[in-house]
């Protein structure tokens, strides 16, 4: 073996890209070993809002550091597990009154699930059959894996996903993912999974507020349970705190993850109704939940967390995503307007996406690793998705560093496919 050990995520180690080495980083810039200035224009996987290293946050880890590092959290529990909970309560519907701590995205799904399924079955009337909406990304556990988009993401692994009832993507007005969600919830689906307003490992593609509000009524016509799966649309990248808000739409389970710390520590929630909790309630340990992983509410990244609900509550979070996004969209329109094969573009909140026209298309596009590689040399950090260009960058980013990734977008354009 020569070269770094390391096994990278998402990564074909036989096509021998470069993998910068970062040293440091701050705001929305990466540094490397070689010296190189790097915009962080996709926010290091969607989950750094606020910047990089910001010294609130930071702060708080350090004193957190100094004072309890971890604790068992199975009949434990610590002041910023507790404080992120009552923050967390006091900002969501108040219909959502119960937080329960997980590490990641994808495990606040696997929490979601097992959460629907538990409170149909400790109430004596037993459902099983999940519903997900189509081209969907969960994460990548099983349980995720299952519920998401079947392809090249778990083709390898498809003996070990359970069956489920897809809903097609909104078309048009949206009648076509209605009328099939009518008839699958008919049948008596336990619950329905959804990314509200945009899906993101699915190419970023967007639907409107009033589709995502008319699926929920569907859902509440026939007792299903409606599971909004906000680890990337959380946070404000949308517009608004969650991407619910725009809909009116008050979810029975709510994921969080990414942003919940500001990007800067590994932690997630699974946000409950009260009767789904009070399923698993009783003096029987047979209902209790069983869910759990070692880190669960790990006190440091709670600090980072509550740090972060400092922020929103106390700084004009909002003002700056709402100027933030309406840099994004002149953007995305001198994009589009300079360079005809710049296609299909699209926006909700800070997320902007455009297509390179490409016969190839799709997530398997050659187009993407090139794009990658061209971006990279161009000190800035995106990765398509196939031949989808899409920047989601730190609320913090400047005005000139902004430029340079839509300046760089533009320039590969005009020179990918020659």
């Amino acid at each position: 073996m020569s070269g770094s050990p390391v096994w990278h995520p998402f990564t074909q180690h036989g096509l021998k890209a470069p993998v910068p080495l970062v040293t440091h980083a701050r705001d929305a810039l990466l540094y490397t070993a070689e010296g190189e200035e790097i915009v962080d224009a996709v926010s290091s996987w969607w989950v750094t809002t606020h910047g990089h290293c910001h010294p609130r946050i930071m702060d708080a880890v350090r004193e957190q550091a100094g004072k309890l590092d971890q604790l068992i959290f199975a009949g434990w529990t610590h002041e910023p597990a507790e404080e992120v909970a009552r923050g967390l309560v006091e900002m969501v519907p108040d219909a959502l009154t119960r937080v329960f701590f997980s590490d990641s995205g994808s495990t606040a799904v696997e929490v979601a699930l097992k959460m629907a399924l538990g409170h149909w079955a400790h109430t004596g009337r037993p459902r099983h059959r999940l519903l997900v909406l189509e081209h969907s990304y969960h994460g990548d556990t099983i349980g995720a894996m299952s519920v998401g988009e079947r392809g090249v993401f778990n083709a390898p692994y498809a003996p070990l996903l359970f069956d489920v009832g897809t809903i097609p993507f909104p078309q048009g007005d949206g009648a076509n993912t209605i009328d099939a969600l009518e008839r699958e919830c008919a049948g008596g689906a336990a619950a329905f999974i959804v990314e509200p307003l945009v899906l993101g490992a699915g190419g970023m593609l967007t639907y409107p507020p009033h589709v995502l509000k008319a699926m929920r009524e569907v859902c509440a016509r026939h007792d299903v349970l409606f599971i909004a799966d906000e680890v990337m649309t959380g946070w404000g990248r949308t517009g608004t705190l969650l991407a619910c808000e725009q809909a009116g739409v008050v979810p029975d389970i709510l994921c969080l993850a990414k942003g919940i710390t500001g990007g800067s520590m590994p932690l997630a929630v699974t946000l409950a109704s009260e009767p789904i909790f009070q399923a698993h309630y009783s003096t029987s340990r047979e209902t209790m939940f069983y869910h759990s992983s070692s880190y669960t509410a790990n006190p440091l990244a709670c600090a980072a967390a509550a740090a972060n609900l400092a922020i929103w509550r106390e700084e004009p979070v909002l003002e700056r995503i709402a100027a933030l996004g309406e840099k994004q969209q002149a953007h995305l329109n001198a994009a589009a307007a300079a360079h005809p094969n710049l296609i299909n573009t699209r926006r909700c909140g800070t997320i902007t996406a455009i297509d390179i026209e490409d016969a190839d298309g799709g997530y398997l596009s050659t187009l993407s690793p090139r794009l990658m590689g061209y971006f990279r040399e161009r000190g800035v950090l995106l990765r398509p998705l196939g031949n989808t260009v899409y920047v989601m960058p730190p609320y913090s980013i400047t005005d000139a560093q902004l430029d340079k990734v839509w300046t760089a977008i533009g320039e590969a354009a005009l020179s990918v496919n020659r």
